[in-house]
């Protein structure tokens, strides 16, 4: 009898004609780790909510799910809350009471626990997920890291035997996500615990995975072990989106369509290139376009701010400046301020000390009409801010309406976008109802159809999946190509690698170090991609896969030819 068993699920939103959920049978053994992944919509976040009864999405469903040879619907209360967990992705979303101490023990308190007991299980999981230090701060304090670990602590106090996790790691910066994996590895694997994991970010999932399941459309269609999966999915289809979002070192492997035995770890695929291939030097045939830096749009100098009159600074002589027709992507760790040198940047947020300059201009002589109207927007980190109506057809249109445009005009731009975007399928759709991807592209759809010059992105891929953040990539190149300014406070590596001009590295309230891109990856030895850490031995500056398969083919073709 499997420990989960999901027989012919069918699930319909209201009021849409087409099933999110087409026939779904899925079975999950007790122990084991399960990755389910696919691209941006295709069902794979309603499909864990229709395990935890909770938060089970409204709709018409058929079919059965079943708990240890129990329905779902059937679970005593007390069951279905404590031994099913589920971690979403946004912490925020999550965390009810305003100390961490209080956040671990509320849900024991929720369920009667004694006294004793909650005490010894908050210490207990305090201990084990290194929450000491941070035990009686506010819960307002703490990075996106902080809260994603409080919520897998509370939830692991309550001793559950399923654990459920739809995206964790989107708001995590690259350490932060590696260090996450591995708890939930070791939480696998010590503890026995059965775990169901969602994810866009394959790279330290996929390799540790005892089964990898892939939706597509609302359908299953490859369901078995990491390397079983990866070459089933390309029987599939051999230009699958999903074929994109594959580790590293698979992608490389299938694009120089090697016979060997596929590597699935940065390990392994360094050991794949030391037999196969040789360290060479190289040069980019992609060189670094200066002609923009002659016009700065947007400049900041020595800024400082703070949340509170007798708080800490959080930004500590923040400096920038943003030249037209440019990409500039901002990296580091969580809570070091990233997203609020954003809001100082956009004038939402007012630096006590500093200069803001927009071409040339103070930032505080600007009214914010002339500000935000075709000068500068921001596309905020959680994209349910931007939405006020009940459809995507109609954010849309409120946003346009506020361009003094013809109806004719209005109608164009709106088609435009969602054609750039392939919004078609999500025009009637509530935006609280669409994947997190989804909401991400809507949102990106309303900023952009503001015209502005200056674009400022918080996260801009946070739950998009390979596919999606192509159709972003040409995005950008086609705002560089009309002269927009691109500032990208980014967590994502190995599309801030492919898609930005220059890299800046953020710590302690202010940027370090900005550098080319390709400088800035292979100077580093944690924040760079993972083709780099895969090739470095070999090839010094390749930082993206194009980079190493690149560099692979030459030497291949030499072979040939020689």
């Amino acid at each position: 009898m499997a420990f989960i068993d999901i027989q012919q699920l069918t699930f319909s939103y209201p009021q849409m004609e087409q099933p999110v959920l087409h026939h779904i049978d899925l079975s999950i053994e007790e122990g084991e780790f399960v990755v389910l992944c696919g691209v941006s919509g295709c069902g794979k976040s309603t499909l864990v909510k229709h395990l935890k009864r909770e938060i089970t999405p409204h709709g018409d469903a058929t079919g059965s799910v079943l708990y240890n040879g129990t329905l779902l619907n059937e679970l005593s209360d007390k069951i279905a809350a404590s031994e099913i967990g589920f971690v979403m992705q946004s912490p925020e979303n999550q965390i009810v009471t305003d100390k961490v101490w209080h956040e671990l023990a509320f849900g024991l308190e929720n369920l009667g626990f004694d006294t004793m007991t909650i005490r010894r299980r908050v210490a207990e999981m305090a201990n084990f997920f290194g929450i000491q230090t941070w035990f009686r701060k506010n819960t307002m304090e703490l990075s996106g890291g902080q809260k994603q670990i409080l919520n897998l602590a509370a939830i692991m106090a309550m001793q559950p035997k399923l654990l459920i996790l739809d995206e964790p790691t989107s708001q995590l910066d690259p350490i932060a996500a590696s260090e996450f994996i591995a708890t939930l590895h070791k939480l696998n694997k010590e503890l026995g615990l059965t775990i169901l994991l969602v994810e866009h970010r394959l790279e330290e999932v996929y390799p540790i995975a005892d089964r990898v399941v892939i939706m597509d459309k609302g359908a299953i269609i490859c369901n078995g072990t990491p390397k079983e999966v990866a070459k089933a999915l390309q029987h599939v289809d051999q230009h699958h989106p999903m074929l994109g979002g594959l580790p590293t070192p698979l992608r490389i492997h299938h694009a120089l369509k090697s016979q060997t035995n596929a590597p699935l770890t940065i390990r392994d695929g360094r050991q794949w290139l030391t037999n196969n291939f040789k360290a060479q030097e190289w040069q980019s045939k992609k060189i670094y376009d200066r002609s923009f830096e002659k016009k700065t749009v947007l400049s900041v100098k020595n800024a400082w701010f703070r949340y509170e009159k007798d708080g800490l600074d959080v930004l500590r002589g923040f400096s920038i400046d943003v030249n037209q027709g440019e990409v500039i992507s901002i990296l580091g760790g969580n809570g070091t301020g990233k997203t609020t040198a954003l809001g100082v940047m956009s004038g939402i947020l007012k630096a006590y000390r500093g200069k803001i300059m927009i071409d040339g201009k103070p930032l505080r002589k600007i009214s914010n009409h002339e500000l935000y109207h075709q000068c500068l927007a921001v596309l905020p980190q959680n994209p349910q801010t931007l939405f006020v109506t009940k459809s995507v057809i109609s954010e849309l249109q409120s946003t346009v309406e506020t361009q003094n445009l013809t109806k004719e005009e209005e109608n164009l731009q709106i088609q435009t976008i969602v054609r750039k975007l392939n919004l078609e399928s999500l025009l009637e759709r509530h935006p609280y109802d669409l994947s997190g991807g989804e909401q991400q592209k809507v949102a990106l759809a309303k900023v952009l159809l503001l015209k502005p010059r200056i674009l400022l992105l918080d996260e801009p891929t946070k739950g998009m999946d390979a596919a999606s953040k192509t159709v972003l990539a040409t995005l950008l190149e086609q705002l560089k190509e009309e002269g927009v300014a691109i500032v990208m406070v980014t967590h994502d590596i190995e599309f801030s690698a492919s898609h930005s001009d220059r890299c800046a590295l953020f710590f302690d309230g202010l940027i370090v170090s900005t550098d080319e891109t390709r400088t800035f990856y292979s100077g580093n030895h944690f924040y760079t991609t993972a083709a780099h850490r895969m090739s470095r031995h070999l090839f010094s500056n390749a930082i993206t896969c194009e980079d190493v398969i690149e560099q692979c083919n030459q030497q291949q073709n030499r072979m040939i030819h020689s």
